[in-house]
């Protein structure tokens, strides 16, 4: 599979590359040739203030930039004023957070929230909880599968106010029943907030179908560009919350001593957009859709099926997660005894693989595995059996490399 896309990316075809692996897709994805053209595009031919002007140009460059919008809502079956544009899945949400959060969650109010969860889906609900009074409840899963057993989703009750659940975990690679979690949520009147920033580039998403309230995702890993993300909420949640940040085009009248704020979505879209990433994203989205997500989801298997199979025949690697590779998204997280992540990740750099090491943004997790770093290799579309098989070869020889002599 990868042999027909890889042409497609030109980083793979500079000379300073030759030969690279990489592994590292779950941080971020590499850019077709058709985003960057887009982006080149539209800064070559319709760059403007959009929503502003009242030329040509102008016009284009809204145009562009609504098209795109348009584009991302279609993707997630959303309408239109339902997304808002943000710099990357963390700003999304801390939008939620500062404004739907302060406004709603109360002294003795629960948040619960998965040890699953990525820093950035952690974070601002403990800020909330401190400046409201509320309290953190940490959804736990099994220590060897990343399920949740329906025991430990009885945490979800009456006291709880929000929900926080990433529908892939970035460590685990696992993907969590949203859906399930969703309704759970609904039925003691809380809401949902599901980060979808691992699981958009591997799966069809519905917003519809999953009833989130709140789903956020990042640009670049769907191969779309760096400082672009989304935010979809349910308009009726949006039109009644607050605006994250003031200044211009936010804004409906100003006077002296008030204002009052444009309509859904743009009373959250203060000051110049970033255009040309949402226009690079609208493409990534075409791009990826063209190659179909049922064609994505086998080759994550396949790719996890092999690697899991070969880094298992070797005693000193010890696989995180669930035993399945097909519950895995491409995610395959490890360690070797004796062998620090860092130490792993390095050593793989000098043969021209790219991972990751560490915590993953991910330390309560890792806390709670009692496994406070780990390496991860994460695979995507792009990559192939023959690069599974060189990467396998490589963390046999790790230890060695290391010094030991078995």
């Amino acid at each position: 599979m990868s042999n027909a896309f890889k042409k497609d990316f030109p980083i793979f075809n500079a000379e300073i590359n030759k030969d690279l692996i990489y592994f590292d897709n779950a941080a971020t994805t590499q850019k077709p040739k058709c985003v960057i053209d887009a982006i080149e595009r539209y800064y070559s031919k319709n760059n403007a203030n959009p929503l502003r002007g009242l030329y040509d140009l102008s016009g284009r460059a809204t145009e562009e930039y609504e098209n795109s919008r348009h584009t991302i809502a279609k993707f997630l079956n959303a309408k239109d004023c339902e997304i808002i544009f943000t710099r990357n899945a963390s700003e999304s949400l801390n939008v939620v957070a500062y404004t739907w959060g302060l406004a709603n969650i109360n002294k003795d109010d629960e948040i619960a929230v998965s040890i699953t969860e990525h820093h950035s889906n952690i974070l601002p609900w403990q800020m909330i909880a401190k400046a409201k009074g509320a309290k953190i409840v940490y959804l736990e899963p099994d220590k060897i599968s990343g399920e949740f057993s329906d025991k430990e989703l009885t945490k979800i009750n009456s006291r709880t106010k929000l929900v926080a659940i990433a529908q892939v975990s970035n460590v685990l690679g696992i993907t969590h029943p949203v859906k399930k979690i969703v309704s759970l949520a609904h039925q003691n009147g809380a809401i949902c907030v599901v980060d979808g920033a691992q699981s958009v580039p591997h799966m069809k998403v519905d917003v519809k179908d999953i009833d989130a309230d709140f789903f956020v995702f990042s640009g670049h890993k769907i191969c779309g560009p760096m400082g672009i993300g989304v935010l979809y909420g349910k308009l009726d949640l949006l039109e009644n919350m607050p605006p994250f940040m003031r200044g211009g085009e936010m804004i409906e009248y100003v006077t002296r001593d008030d204002a009052t704020w444009a309509e859904v979505p743009h009373k959250f879209e203060a000051g110049t957009v970033n255009a040309g990433g949402a226009v690079g994203l609208a493409s990534a989205i075409r791009y990826v859709e063209s190659i179909g997500f049922d064609k994505i989801v086998e080759h994550d298997n396949r790719l996890a099926s092999l690697l899991m199979e070969g880094l298992s025949s070797n005693p000193h690697v010890k696989i995180i997660g669930n035993p399945d590779p097909l519950k895995h998204c491409g995610i395959v997280t490890f360690t070797i005894d004796g062998v620090h992540p860092h130490d792993i990740a390095s050593l793989l750099d000098t043969e021209k693989i790219a991972i990751r090491a560490g915590h993953h943004c991910a330390q309560p997790l890792g806390a709670y595995l009692g496994v406070p770093a780990t390496a991860r290799a994460s695979m995507y579309f792009y990559n192939d059996e023959e690069e599974v098989y060189r990467f396998i070869d490589a963390v046999s020889r790790v230890r060695k490399m290391s010094g030991y002599k078995d």
